[in-house]
């Protein structure tokens, strides 16, 4: 072999373990989700019935939280559905955050039982808002809920987590889905988010990992969040708050049970601002997650580790388009090559349908892919624009807001 092929494997052989340690975290993770569950004996199931039975459920105390930034077209419907729950009155309060709303919209709410909250920022954030909040409403409260200004959720929605909350966790992550599958892009980003559901938080937390944060459907102790919130700085809120808990060792739970209905984006150019969010996020939150990963190897820290090398995974559907492109191209230039690649491809779309719940497996689903190259398209143009420094909130709108 000549110099100049010699020089062309290793790059090949260097791509390869590069995209393959992205596919072998996600395979790992969604045969985990398929194949293992802890098991939970007949006695000790009997006893942890027995010990709840005699201790009396405690009836929390809820601070709901809305950060609304330019949602006029969503949020009286959201707030209005929220004020519908099956939980006693005195058990919760909503607050929103009006950023940059019209005076018509703040006028309906303030007709609610709600607190209004009318912050002027010259760089909006939801971090900001947040810590507004905070600093505003006085009073104290066992749990903060964070929820975005298009998420919609079911009567028993408090009523379901304090039974949660009464088995003693820190740290909620509830069971986000979408709302809406108007369109194609809606569709895949319902699936995706479903994977991530999957792979992130049902597999982990049945191996005794953390789940991941998704930004809204959150629920932290009320006095935990206060104490930790205004150190978030970054458009990545969920992903700064995710580092301070497991630093924390506070551990993310994930309630499968517990659905938030959440818009998905319909259209490519709100596909593209949604993913340059998430990727510059995901870039500031690997730079600010490196410094304490000695300290968190030396301390044991799993939960931390795999949360930092989660950061640095290639997004999925960069991943299968890259492998499917690169395996072709390496068919074309050795044979002798080209199966290694194949294999991971074949292995990254075995994790895909794994992740994905039966019910979305369907011909008119994966019927959509065609969708998927314009999609990542738009994300490879995102690298040329992340900022790692940037801490302004990208805000994609709504369908009817563009029409």
């Amino acid at each position: 072999m000549s110099t100049f092929w010699l020089i062309i494997h290793v790059i090949e052989i260097l791509l390869w373990l590069l995209l393959a340690a992205s596919g072998a975290y996600i395979l790992f993770f969604a045969l985990v989700s398929m194949l293992w569950k802890k098991p939970v004996s007949p006695l000790s199931a009997y006893l942890e019935g027995q010990i709840r039975s005699m201790r009396e459920p405690r009836q929390y105390t809820f601070l709901v939280l809305y950060p609304a930034y330019n949602e006029d077209r969503v949020i009286i419907n959201s707030v209005h559905t929220f004020l519908g729950q099956y939980y006693p009155y005195k058990g919760f309060h909503v607050a929103v955050i009006s950023d940059h709303m019209q005076p018509e919209t703040n006028e309906q709410l303030a007709q609610l039982p709600i607190t209004l909250l009318q912050p002027v920022f010259e760089k909006s954030s939801k971090a900001k808002a947040m810590q507004y909040a905070l600093q505003q409403i006085k009073g104290d409260y066992d749990y903060v809920v964070i929820l975005d200004a298009d998420n919609v959720v079911e009567s028993d929605f408090l009523a379901k987590l304090n039974e949660v909350c009464n088995k003693g966790y820190d740290a909620i992550q509830c069971h986000r889905c979408a709302k809406n599958s108007n369109n194609n892009i809606a569709v895949l980003d319902g699936v995706s988010e479903e994977i991530n559901n999957t792979i992130f938080r049902k597999a982990h937390n049945r191996i005794g990992l953390s789940s991941a944060l998704i930004g809204s459907g959150m629920c932290f102790r009320f006095k935990w969040f206060k104490e930790n919130v205004y150190k978030l700085s970054t458009a990545g809120e969920d992903r700064e708050l995710e580092a301070l808990l497991l630093r924390q060792k506070i551990h993310i739970h994930y309630e499968p049970d517990i659905h938030v209905y959440d818009e998905k984006v319909s259209n490519k150019d709100n596909f593209q601002k949604q993913r340059l969010r998430w990727m510059t996020a995901q870039i500031q939150s690997l730079f600010s997650l490196l410094p304490y990963v000695p300290k968190a190897l030396l301390d044991g820290n799993i939960d931390y580790i795999d949360k930092t090398f989660q950061q640095a995974l290639i997004p999925r559907s960069m991943l299968i388009v890259l492998t499917f492109m690169l395996a072709l191209f390496v068919t074309i230039l050795s044979l002798d090559w080209c199966l290694k690649w194949w294999l991971l491809f074949l292995f990254i779309c075995l994790s895909l349908y794994v992740s994905t719940p039966k019910q979305l497996r369907s011909h008119s689903v994966f019927g959509k892919i065609l969708s998927i190259p314009a999609l990542v398209w738009k994300m490879i143009l995102n690298i040329l624009k992340i900022d790692r420094k940037n801490t302004e909130f990208i805000h994609t709108t709504h369908d009817q807001e563009e029409k």
